[in-house]
């Protein structure tokens, strides 16, 4: 990639994909908030859960890279709604496991195939090759980025 000695906001490529990122999450939310009743932390919250069985609120910070106070708010919304329970760590006693309930689960059941659907009307367009492609970029981002090393003003 090519140096450049200016700024130019819509040329910068961290601001180009926050951009994308916002607006297709920005299309997912809408879509869950009005079938659903629900916003894309407790979404993320309910797959995470789903996929893992039982979860604990740091593990879903870890792995979502949402900060602890969205994971918090999202687990006590989803908990007083009665798609989640909160137990005890074992391994943690500062801590819960997070796991669904039968209502949780028929929420993940109901949303995970929309959530595909939106998924293919956004990106269906693209080819296979080109989505490897672009799965495959996203990692090699995400390593790039993890090996930054912060740099003070």
């Amino acid at each position: 990639m090519a140096t450049r000695s200016k700024l130019v906001l819509d040329k910068f490529l961290p601001y180009r994909l926050s951009m994308a990122s916002n607006l297709v999450s920005d299309t997912v939310a809408s879509a869950y908030q009005r079938a659903f009743g629900i916003g894309i932390p407790e979404w993320r919250l309910v797959a995470v859960i789903a996929e893992a069985s039982a979860v604990s609120q740091f593990e879903i910070c870890r792995s979502t890279r949402m900060d602890k106070v969205t994971v918090s708010r999202a687990a006590i919304t989803l908990a007083d709604r009665g798609f989640v329970m909160r137990t005890p760590n074992p391994n943690d006693q500062r801590s819960h496991l997070l796991t669904l309930t039968k209502e949780g689960r028929r929420l993940y059941n109901r949303i995970a195939p929309r959530a595909l659907e939106i998924e293919q009307q956004i990106f269906g367009a693209f080819s296979a090759a080109e989505m490897r492609a672009f799965v495959a970029m996203l990692a090699r981002i995400d390593a790039a980025a993890l090996a930054v090393e912060p740099q003070d003003a």
